[in-house]
């Protein structure tokens, strides 16, 4: 009778936990874990010459890290089920639930997100050049030349992206797999921002962009949908595909198009252009949207979960 309530309880006190004390220590982060190894591949990968090596070495040590994630977040959970034997009569799910949050909660990163984009506006107040050197905390462009509204537009796109990269993403593929689902989606989402690019990561990196691609598709648009609502799809769909990426052009034209604000990468993209520049208040707005948005979209991958659960038990 309990068992549909396993995973919808362990994502609520996922995000609890985040809320109340943010992230674990490095030490202890698998996510951080993830990317020491991807650092490591890196170097015998940016060795190769040619394209077809690169492409099956790349691919190779995707599906090696990708696997180990798979496994370590199996072993975990597994222990719970082991641990929880002897409680099989009573309560049980309730410690199940809170192993299996505790657990989840290193795969998603919610408030880390929130206050590194609000202290992107704290720093702007100061100085201009503050502003800058937060936001590149946040982004992997070059900061340095960029205007007030630029720093602001790349904070807003930045919030938006990974409010479903680090959040609705790692919750809908716990929902549907559990807590290997969602180690294996940090797992590709990170070998992406680390190998993704093109240039020498051409080939290389060819696999962990393709596989954040794939994964990405269905959560992007959720998120995309809890920012913007079902009305405007049409406009939705048409400023998404500015973007190269598949998904992120999603939640970050919804961004641009609720607030009414320009977003644009310069050079590469510019979503909602005859909006207007985003000013001091439009960052606190975009996070107040951001919170509300996150709200609609677990609200129904809270229920899915227990009707899967259910549907399993």
């Amino acid at each position: 009778m309990a068992l549909p309530w396993l995973l919808p309880l362990a994502m609520l006190i996922a995000l609890l936990v985040d809320r109340l004390f943010g992230e674990p220590p490095s030490w202890a982060h698998p996510v951080v874990a993830m990317g020491r190894y991807l650092k490591a591949m890196s170097v015998p990968l940016l060795r190769l010459r040619h394209g077809s090596e690169a492409l099956g070495l790349g691919a190779l040590l995707w599906f090696v890290g990708a696997t180990l994630s798979f496994a370590v977040a199996l072993l975990l959970e597994q222990a719970m089920w082991r641990w929880l034997q002897p409680w099989r009569g009573g309560m049980w799910w309730l410690a199940g639930a809170l192993w299996l949050g505790l657990c989840l909660k290193p795969l998603l990163a919610w408030r880390m997100l929130r206050d590194e984009v609000a202290a992107v506006e704290i720093a702007l107040q100061r100085s201009l050049e503050e502003g800058r050197t937060q936001l590149a905390r946040l982004v992997s462009r070059d900061t340095r030349q960029l205007s007030a509204a630029e720093v602001r537009e790349a904070a807003i796109s930045t919030l938006a992206e990974n409010l479903n990269d680090s959040v609705v993403a790692p919750l809908f593929w716990f929902m549907l797999l559990g807590l290997p689902g969602a180690a294996v989606y940090r797992f590709a989402n990170t070998a992406d921002a680390m190998w993704g690019y093109r240039g020498r990561w051409e080939w290389a990196g060819k696999c962990a962009a393709f596989a954040d691609d794939a994964l990405s598709w269905a959560p992007a648009r959720l998120t995309a949908w809890s920012i913007q609502g079902l009305q405007g799809s049409g406009r939705l769909r048409q400023e998404a595909a500015r973007t190269p990426s598949p998904n992120g052009g999603w939640p970050m034209g919804a961004m641009a198009l609720r607030l009414g604000v320009r977003l644009g990468k310069p050079g590469v993209y510019t979503l909602n252009e005859a909006g207007r520049a985003p000013e001091s208040q439009d960052l606190d707005a975009a996070l107040r949207l951001a919170g509300r948005a996150l709200l609609a979209a677990v609200l129904p991958l809270v229920l899915l979960a227990g009707l899967l659960r259910g549907g399993l038990a």
